[in-house]
């Protein structure tokens, strides 16, 4: 019968609990009461792991989105106690396996009784296929593999074809698209919680979701092609339309938010699976190449699949390298070591923030830093605000959508303190301000050839050697007009160092005079600033 998988860090928790039962014992040796106390300090970390990993299991009972992290992070704790005992002169490993066991009899006492049965020693643990531990169903991306592929309505694995055309896909997603699956890998996770729900309650695979997104965009809200389709989601403007999408009134496209166009691409495959007859291929050939042609093929065909050649060659080169691609992206999203893959792991759980002073996007990615992230943050922030521009000003007390990590990293380092300074710095920072303008000088128009003759000496021979003669006053120049003072409103997005580039003006003298205060020099949209100091 199968087992289920529970992993910690890549391990068969089964296959770990075996292979730790292996682990020689150390003779018995003398134990200071310092390595006592050590010893003692790890099994209590052990129990609190333990207890962490059950509350874990009551949260995903509860469809609660931080059962996944919790539990995943207690099966970590497990296994850093396990290799800081084996480092531990005294420590028993065999004492901290109970552990373990008990884990495995939780995990199957959440069936009934007659369908799972634990053996005596703890190694052998026969389960019902078609049922799955309810943390199993949501830790680790194999134990979400198994998931999917247990639950008769999420079973993609047997939805799809996995023939040659999609192994090349996967062949390229890890060789040189690798870069852009791990890119989409570490976007899905943090807009997992505001997209996935959509699609779970519409019945669709999430592998599919991500498969989709990894082909499309690479998880960038903000993506967009010269054909005019937009968001995370690729919807072009009509059919956007047709789902609830596109502008709102407001100046902002609805493509671009992450719910919602999970929301109208979850109603779009459905749509299309029921026309096709729930095929997974020519409903992704149908949101690619065209709906009308997808139903016009199978119909045609007779309901024959996307792979029959009659069906295949009617789509252009686009859509034929399309259906695999989403499709390998799904699988090794279902099945990442069995290609090698280690997704990084990503604090992804949803958090606000109130901001305490007016900044940008570009400046909380300054403050923020990188730590736990490889990238940096801007590419979430930028995901999950996508009202906003990366450049302009968001007004205090806006509150902005993050994730708890981002939420810690920001009340430590971009409200107040020296990164917070270095930040607001970096981003008010004008590149005219370095470029040394030096102020008219008078112009003798002399030009020194040879040797030099002080002028004074030069107008001394002069006066001696003419005849003094009355000397004309010039007539008074008239003086030219001032000009007058132009005005430029403010556009989107503008700062006021692009202005005074495109206008050739003193940046200090255009902020004094009206009356910006360094160093933000912060403007709005729409605002009139007079042209003061600007030589066009």
């Amino acid at each position: 019968m199968p087992v289920p998988v529970l992993l910690v860090r890549g391990w068969p928790l089964l296959a770990l609990a075996a292979m730790l039962s292996f682990v020689p014992e150390a003779h018995a040796q003398r134990v200071s009461a310092r390595d006592k106390a050590k010893i003692e300090a790890l099994d209590q970390r052990m129990a609190a792991a333990e207890k962490r990993y059950r509350d874990a299991l009551v949260l995903v009972a509860n469809a609660d989105p931080k059962g996944k992290n919790e539990g995943d992070a207690a099966l970590e704790d497990m296994e850093d106690v396990i290799s800081a005992c084996v480092a531990q002169k005294g420590c028993q490993v065999s004492n901290m396996l109970p552990a373990y066991k008990r884990l495995l009899k939780d995990n199957a006492d959440t069936r009934d009784s007659d369908d799972a049965t634990l053996a005596s020693d703890g190694g052998l643990l026969e389960a019902d296929p078609d049922h799955t531990s309810p943390l199993a169903a949501d830790v680790p991306e194999a134990a979400r593999a198994a998931a999917l592929l247990n639950d008769k309505r999420h079973a993609f694995d047997s939805m799809v074809e996995y023939n040659p055309a999609v192994q090349a896909g996967i062949r390229r997603w890890l060789t040189d698209m690798r870069p852009a699956l791990m890119t989409t890998y570490e976007n899905y996770q943090n807009l997992r919680a505001v997209m996935w729900p959509e699609w779970e309650k519409r019945g669709l695979p999430e592998a599919l979701l991500f498969g989709i997104m990894a082909k499309e965009s690479n998880g960038r809200v903000h993506a967009s092609s010269r054909a005019g389709a937009a968001g995370l989601m690729q919807f072009m403007p009509a059919t956007g339309r047709r789902f609830g999408l596109g502008p709102d009134g407001t100046g902002f496209d609805t493509r671009f938010d992450a719910r919602s166009a999970a929301e109208a691409s979850a109603t779009y495959l459905n749509e299309r699976m029921r026309e096709l007859n729930g095929n997974v291929e020519l409903s992704l050939a149908g949101y690619n190449g065209g709906e009308g042609r997808a139903a016009r093929v199978f119909k045609q065909s007779g309901g024959q699949g996307f792979w029959v050649d009659s069906v295949y060659n009617q789509f252009p080169g686009e859509t034929k390298d399309y259906v695999p691609m989403v499709i390998a992206a799904a699988w090794i999203y279902l099945h990442p070591q069995q290609y090698g893959v280690e997704f990084p792991k990503i604090s992804a759980q949803p958090a606000t923030i109130r901001l305490a002073k007016s900044t940008s996007i570009y400046e909380l990615t300054i403050c923020l830093g990188s730590a736990g992230t490889r990238d940096g943050y801007m590419r979430a922030l930028r995901n999950l605000n996508p009202r906003y521009e990366a450049d302009g000003w968001i007004p205090a007390g806006t509150t902005i959508n993050a994730t708890t990590r981002i939420a810690g990293l920001y009340n430590r380092y971009c409200v107040s303190g020296p990164r917070a300074d270095l930040a607001r710095t970096l981003i008010t920072a004008d590149l005219n301000a370095a470029i040394v303008r030096p102020s008219a000088a008078s112009y003798t128009g002399n030009v020194a050839v040879g040797s030099v003759v002080p002028v004074a000496q030069v107008q001394a021979t002069a006066v001696a050697a003419t005849p003094i003669a009355p000397v004309a006053t010039p007539a008074a120049k008239p003086k030219a007009k001032a000009k007058p003072v132009r005005s430029h409103k403010v556009g989107k997005g503008q700062t006021l160092g692009a202005i005074a580039d495109k206008f050739q003006c003193d940046v200090r003298e255009l902020a004094r005079a009206n009356g910006l205060k360094a160093p933000a020099y912060a403007l709005k949209q729409g605002q009139v600033l007079k042209l003061q100091g600007c030589d066009r």
